[in-house]
């Protein structure tokens, strides 16, 4: 089964484990935009490791990873929901070439976002990006934000990319704890990028840890799905207002909204942008006397 989010628990150990593993879901997103071969696999990654971190996503909520520097490769961002529905997108100039992430990124943040959907707070840490690339960015974040040791590995490849986390719970911290934990990150650290992006989840799940304790939980799926709408272009343009409207399209003759995320076009004419008003004009009939 492809396109999956895969956790599991260790019985006797205060650790949790989380596997990624998206096929069409990535082919869906390389679908929507032609991006150089070093953003590509950076944005994979960002994507795996989006939906890594989504797997403690509870009711309607949404998890929002976005890097931000001064290099060839200055923004990106992907975003999952807590059903696992996943859209990206990248910024980049010039001629890209393969290299580390300093050395795309350059001086940069990263940022996560937790946005539930039944509150207006919305819950941002911004680190400064360390390490060479995106997995050693994570664990260094996690390390400073949650204060959990927290491993990762990731893997891209044009076909497929897959993901691996393992996370220590809170516990006391017992020599045995720490001995527990010091023997599943050494048994993660042999799993190689031929084998997460080759190998089922079961199959990685059994070749790392078959001497343990393992729950496996049910998988849940993943899918690439943009929530834009016409709808929504429509309510953007309202809050727009009527007047800057009308002053776009005497400059322009028609609007069209292009999503960054999906490519998808929306286009309005003069003719549509009127009714986007129509509800909010009103009459008022005199008032008659008899």
């Amino acid at each position: 089964m492809s396109d999956i989010l895969q956790r599991f628990l260790f019985e006797n150990l205060a650790i949790r484990g989380d596997l990624v593993q998206l096929d069409a879901t990535w082919k869906a997103l390389q679908e929507k935009h032609t991006y150089p071969d070093p953003v590509l696999h950076l944005l994979g990654e960002v994507m795996t490791a989006s939906v890594l971190l989504s797997a403690t996503l509870k009711h309607e909520s949404r998890l929002t990873m976005q890097i931000q520097g001064n290099g060839p490769v200055p923004f990106m961002v992907v975003e999952c929901t807590h059903d696992r529905n996943v859209r990206g997108m990248a910024h980049y100039a010039g001629d890209i070439q393969p290299g580390s992430l300093p050395e795309l990124v350059g001086d940069g943040r990263l940022a996560i976002t937790l946005e539930p959907a039944n509150s207006a707070e919305r819950y941002q840490s911004i680190v400064e990006l360390t390490g060479n690339n995106l997995a050693e960015a994570i664990d260094d974040y996690l390390s400073r934000s949650e204060q959990l040791d927290t491993r990762i590995w990731l893997a891209v490849s044009n076909q497929r990319t897959a993901g691996l986390l393992i996370q220590k719970l809170p516990a006391n911290r017992t020599s045995a704890e720490q001995e527990g934990w010091n023997r599943v990150e050494h048994l993660s650290a042999t799993i190689t990028d031929k084998e997460l992006l080759a190998l089922t989840a079961p199959q990685i799940i059994h070749r790392l840890y078959h001497e343990e304790d393992i729950r496996v939980f049910e998988s849940e799926p993943i899918c690439f799905r943009c929530p834009c709408s016409k709808d929504r272009v429509a309510n953007m343009l309202r809050q727009l207002g009527l007047n800057e409207v009308r002053a776009i399209l005497d400059e322009e003759e028609h609007i069209d909204v292009t999503c960054e995320f999906c490519n998808q076009q929306y286009y309005f004419d003069a003719v549509d942008a009127e009714h986007l008003f129509a509800t909010e004009v009103t009459y008022r009939t005199p008032d008659t006397r008899h």
